[in-house]
């Protein structure tokens, strides 16, 4: 198990083969973290699918509005969140394996909800998007995320939760 310093700014995320836990970056993306705590804390990332999961690239996951396992998933990636889209908090944090970079469409501030795990160093996506986390434990669990875009047999977030809380 990671070494937890600060439960209030660490992400939980119960996949089915076991725990990821993510080290959100406050200092660097505030507006990001706030946004995954209000909404972990809502239960709204609960059974989300990774909708989009590409070989040596990432995996993305997060349309709380489109993305719920059991339901219609043809949109899934296409919604965000009722809550409105947030300003870009680009940074010089690079896109390494392991970090949580916040999904969008072509416009820098329509982040809402959704999110992307690097598998690699995607470095060409430094300063075009913004990272707000990273994995500090249970990297092999997102290395065993269903390939595809979107995968047949989509994984799920099973419980997503700020640690504080568990």
């Amino acid at each position: 198990m990671a070494e937890i310093k600060d439960p209030e700014n660490t992400i939980l995320m119960e996949l089915k083969s076991g725990t990821v836990t993510i080290e959100l970056l406050p200092d660097i993306a505030p507006k990001h973290c706030e946004r995954m705590k209000d909404l972990a804390r809502a239960g709204a990332y609960d059974g989300v699918v990774f909708h989009r999961v590409i070989d040596g690239f990432m995996a993305q996951t997060g349309d709380v509005q489109h993305g719920k396992a059991g339901g219609d998933l043809r949109r899934a990636g296409t919604g965000g969140s009722d809550k409105p889209n947030l300003p870009a908090e680009f940074s010089g944090v690079p896109h390494d394996r392991g970090t949580l970079g916040a999904a969008r469409s072509q416009n820098p501030d329509s982040a809402n909800s959704q999110f992307f795990i690097n598998f690699s160093d995607n470095h060409f996506l430094n300063r075009q998007y913004t990272v707000y986390g990273r994995v500090i434990g249970g990297m092999e669990h997102v290395d065993a995320i269903t390939r595809g875009e979107p995968p047949a047999e989509p994984d799920t977030m099973v419980s997503v939760k700020v640690a504080a809380d568990a």
